[in-house]
């Protein structure tokens, strides 16, 4: 199959620059972050950006595998429609726990967001199996963020 370049490059920014929104909205409140008490296992606050870039890109190329497939408009739709909506939970958890500092709205909000990740995942994998597993990286991250989160909940 022949690369489609503009939807490539489309469906690569649209994580890209809703995680980028929302850290830029959250920008400042990240510096409280380290002067919080964190459980055990917590990575050092560079290494986010980092993990959050790699997931964003898994996913828009998740989401180019869905929007290029060969298969009813219908079940796109269906696969897309549940992207977006993880995608704006993703987009406002950071806005609870670093902006609003509601860790335990923030923990909760993880857990809908993960379920939302999880239904992404099962519609992206009926479209094309490799869609769904490039989405394996980012449940796994919020399954170990939900253990951060909760830990600073009950630490702070």
């Amino acid at each position: 199959m022949k690369t489609q370049w503009k939807t490539l490059i489309l469906c690569l920014a649209i994580p890209l620059g809703v995680g980028a929104l929302s850290a830029l909205l959250t920008m400042g409140d990240m510096q409280s972050y380290a002067a919080l008490n964190r459980p055990p296992l917590s990575p050092p606050g560079w290494l986010f950006p980092i993990v959050w870039s790699i997931l964003y890109l898994l996913m828009g190329y998740a989401s180019y595998l869905i929007v290029t497939a060969q298969t009813a408009v219908s079940e796109k739709r269906q696969a897309l429609t549940a992207y977006g909506a993880q995608l704006i939970a993703n987009f406002i958890w950071p806005l609870l726990f670093f902006g609003l500092k509601w860790y335990l709205v923030a923990f909760l909000w993880l857990i809908v967001l993960w379920v939302l990740i999880y239904v992404t995942m099962r519609r992206f994998s009926a479209i094309r199996e490799s869609a769904g597993d490039l989405l394996l990286p980012y449940i796994l991250w919020v399954t170990f963020a939900s253990y951060l989160n909760l830990g600073v909940y009950l630490l702070n």
